[in-house]
């Protein structure tokens, strides 16, 4: 029988790929604290290219579309889960779905940490009236909390990126054919889960039309409507390339990797781009970065906001769902120079990172 001290650690997080993005640098600072204590992640199927650099980490994917629905689905996904013997359990997610499991593996004498998402402070900080305008608690430093309540504190300050990978064969296709000129590359992510956190794709033509000029712009983007636009720019302008029409996530990551800027949405894109050391641009609508979802180590400069004194009830909420009255034009008080200007400083800061 394996020794407990000697299980593993199950940590669980489904949703939308940035938050599960945002578990790698907590998972990196982890492994340099404990490296031989191993972990199995618990998440959706799509998520597993993230985990490829973790030696002592196993991914377990889990299809909640399809499987493990209600109540008696949930009994069985936890039964398949037991069996893997950890020692504790750690939920990053906070869920109806994983506090159930977290029941059902109490009873079972395990020691089990959920995340506390801190949803007063939130309603505080969302509301109309006597809204309560200060930054929460970034995600990465509450994943944190949730590992030293089952007894592994991890400093962040210990965070170290990972080596760069090689750049693929279908990366050096899609990338080194198209930038004979050595260029900078700029990858943009248009796109985010909701209206309200997406900027005006007609202004972000702009940003586009005017960077390619002298530079390779790299587009990342998700759904099929989303996929057109990205299709149509890569058709009009000489110097860019649609990458998620062409290329899986792991392929995308690696160019990633090469990447000089990413400017994105508050979306996965950014959060993907910050974990590989990557400087991030990141536009804000109905959202704002008090609610504790920036990219990683990223300056406080490199987020660019919707002016509050002229839409004061920002941030409309956590996730940009809501657009309230008049406020359906506010992203367009952002200029597309200033986000252009932007990216030429942070450029202009930094040396190539694929030469």
């Amino acid at each position: 029988m394996i020794n407990k001290s000697d299980r593993p650690i199950m940590v669980y997080r489904f949703s939308s790929l940035g938050d599960i993005a945002m578990t790698l640098p907590v998972l990196r600072s982890f492994f340099q604290t404990y490296p031989n204590q191993k972990i199995i992640f618990v998440s959706r199927p799509y998520a597993a290219p993230l985990f490829n650099e973790f030696k002592n980490l196993e991914f377990l994917a889990i299809d909640l579309n399809n499987n493990y629905r209600g109540l008696i689905g949930l009994i069985n996904l936890f039964s398949i889960l037991y069996k893997k013997r950890v020692k504790s359990v750690v939920d990053l997610h906070g869920v109806l779905r994983t506090k159930i499991l977290n029941i059902l593996f109490r009873l079972t004498f395990t020691k089990v940490k959920s995340i506390t998402k801190g949803r007063f402070e939130r309603k505080k900080l969302v509301r109309k009236n006597n809204k309560i305008f200060k930054p929460l608690t970034q995600v990465h430093y509450k994943y944190c909390d949730v590992f030293r309540g089952i007894g592994f504190p991890i400093d962040l300050s210990n965070h170290e990126y990972p080596i760069k990978p090689f750049l693929s064969q279908e990366s050096q296709e899609h990338i080194l054919l198209s930038n004979n000129d050595n260029k900078k590359i700029i990858g943009i992510a248009p796109f985010a889960a909701h209206k309200g956190k997406n900027y005006p794709l007609d202004l972000m033509q702009k940003v586009i039309a005017y960077l390619q000029n002298d530079h390779l712009i790299c587009l990342f983007g998700g759904g099929n409507d989303n996929l057109k636009q990205l299709n149509i720019w890569e058709n009009v302008y000489d110097n860019v390339i649609d990458l998620s029409n062409k290329l899986n996530l792991d392929q995308q990551i690696n160019i990633i990797n090469y990447l000089d800027l990413m400017i994105s949405m508050d979306s996965a894109n950014g959060h993907l781009a910050a974990n590989y050391n990557i400087p991030v641009l990141t536009l804000w609508g109905m959202t704002h970065p008090f609610c504790g979802f920036t990219p990683f180590n990223q300056p406080q400069e490199n987020s660019i906001t919707i002016d509050r004194n002229n839409f004061p009830l920002i941030p409309t909420s956590v996730f940009g769902n809501k657009i309230p009255k008049g406020y359906e034009n506010a992203f367009r008080s952002i200029d597309p120079k200033i986000v252009i200007e932007k990216a030429l400083e942070i450029l202009n800061s930094t040396t190539p990172h694929h030469n």
